[in-house]
């Protein structure tokens, strides 16, 4: 299951790949308390975007990646994943689409798929990328990895009174990658009004569908402290 790569050989991308992988990680992180912005944190002694690049780079219909950093540590980001693998490093924006959208400003045209994923999501397998690649190549204009939701989910009024207890069986927990048809995705963020939290939203938005697949455990969103813990613990398993 491990995309792993050895930490001082550059992965060779596949020039006739039909993906390019877009990267936001420009994004401070405050829930992960005081530090570095959230992609450059420590993961067993490398940066979460250094373990997300490498699972990346090891999919192998992925031609391009492009990473949206930090405007400040743009040349840092760079000379930090080039051991790792050939990656394209634009300078990142205020929030999460803005630096999704410089970062789809220069995929070229001739790449059909983007797939957008989080560096916090560091450990998702080269499989997972494939099998969103792999559903809108079947045709899906917007494809988005999921699990089921396992706890019990209640609807809460303001002032913390439940007002229902919601039906669990049709939620869905979204990771990434998402993927999507390039232009389909070029035009969610050329139409987008407001803020979104996800690439499908904009989509949804848009009046496209947006068709799940399986997600994976290993996908998990890095966000809090105790989050570092289990993925350290993941590691262990995935190498």
């Amino acid at each position: 299951m491990s995309g792993d790569n050895d930490g001082d050989v550059t992965a060779q991308l596949n020039a006739r790949g039909d993906v390019a992988v877009v990267v936001p990680a420009a994004g401070a992180g405050v829930r992960l308390g005081p530090g570095a912005p959230k992609a450059l944190r420590l993961l067993d002694g490398e940066p979460l975007l250094v373990h997300a690049i490498r699972r990346t780079a090891s999919a192998p219909s992925v031609r391009m990646i492009v990473v949206a950093a930090p405007p400040a540590d743009v040349d840092a980001v760079h000379a930090l994943l080039s051991p790792v693998a050939p990656v394209v490093v634009v300078a990142g924006g205020a929030e999460r689409q803005d630096s999704v959208a410089a970062a789809l400003a220069v995929v070229p045209d001739d790449i059909g798929i983007v797939l957008v994923h989080d560096a916090a999501r560091c450990l998702a397998p080269a499989d997972l990328f494939e099998r969103v690649a792999a559903a809108v190549r079947e045709g899906a204009d917007a494809v988005i990895p999921a699990l089921p939701v396992v706890d019990t989910i209640k609807e809460v009024s303001a002032d913390g009174t439940v007002l229902g207890t919601v039906d669990r069986s049709v939620l869905r927990a979204v990771q990434t990658p998402q993927g999507f048809r390039a232009p389909v995705l070029r035009a969610a963020h050329a139409a987008a009004a407001d803020l979104h939290t996800d690439d499908a939203g904009a989509v949804e938005k848009l009046g496209r569908s947006v068709v799940c697949v399986p997600g994976s455990d290993f996908a998990l969103k890095i966000t809090r402290p105790l989050d570092l813990a289990v993925a350290t613990h993941l590691l262990t398993l995935s190498s």
